[in-house]
């Protein structure tokens, strides 16, 4: 097993999901769950699919502080190990999320806060009115969300560098946007393989469809795990 690595089971089908996690688990940190697999199957499927597995819940959750503090405390029962939010949410509802995982103590899921996506590149930000490279507007958001409580960040390992460089080495840093050489890009645009981006400093790689678009998943998933051991 090698902790830095996430497996990214982004499947709504839940048998699917549980043959594709049964495969992988032994060689990975934890299992990515994300917005498609829970609107499909709810906390009872998220339940039957993680079953003892460590699990990184991908919601990304973003609305006014109050509705964020609620969604989170709804999701404690499940004990995700790391949760998202959005930082373009703002300082309040980063403070609002980070406070009420803490209701749970030190078995708290951790806050991630997503800072650009790794889809979006500086046209898609100048589409929405943000200037400038994307590398700054990863700094602003995550300044904004490490001193409202958020334990790490989303990003892509691009920006490991500045961020280390800005945030020091304790902060959480999960990576996103990445493929092994000679995989397809699909919709991510800022990416790196495995082993660079644990060069650069990301405390966990996620990995989807190199793993699970593979013929034998657990396979990818081990030689990618040894990749960066």
């Amino acid at each position: 097993m090698n902790r830095k690595l996430i497996a990214a089971i982004d499947t709504p089908d839940l048998a699917r999901a549980r043959d594709l996690i049964a495969q992988v688990a032994p060689h990975c940190g934890l299992v990515k769950l994300g917005l498609e697999f829970f609107l499909h199957h709810g906390p009872m499927g998220y339940r039957r699919a993680a079953e003892g597995v460590p699990v990184f819940l991908d919601l990304k959750l973003h609305d006014i502080p109050n509705t964020v503090a609620g969604g989170v405390r709804a999701l404690l029962d499940l004990a995700p190990k790391l949760l998202t939010i959005h930082a373009q949410g703002g300082a309040r509802m980063v403070a609002a999320a980070a406070e009420a995982a803490a209701q749970l103590g030190p078995e708290r899921p951790k806050i991630l806060a997503v800072t650009v996506l790794t889809s979006l590149g500086a046209p898609d930000l100048a589409e929405m009115g943000v200037t400038g490279e994307v590398s700054a507007q990863v700094l602003r958001l995550a300044r904004v969300a490490l001193e409202n409580g958020a334990d790490g960040l989303v990003c892509s390992a691009h920006e490991i560098a500045a961020l280390r460089a800005e945030f020091g080495a304790r902060r959480l840093l999960v990576v996103p946007g990445i493929r092994p050489t000679g995989t397809a890009l699909g919709d991510q645009t800022r990416v790196m393989t495995p082993e660079e981006a644990v060069a650069a400093g990301a405390d966990y790689i996620v990995v989807g469809r190199p793993i699970t678009g593979a013929p034998d998943p657990g396979r990818a998933a081990a030689e990618i795990a040894a990749s960066v051991a």
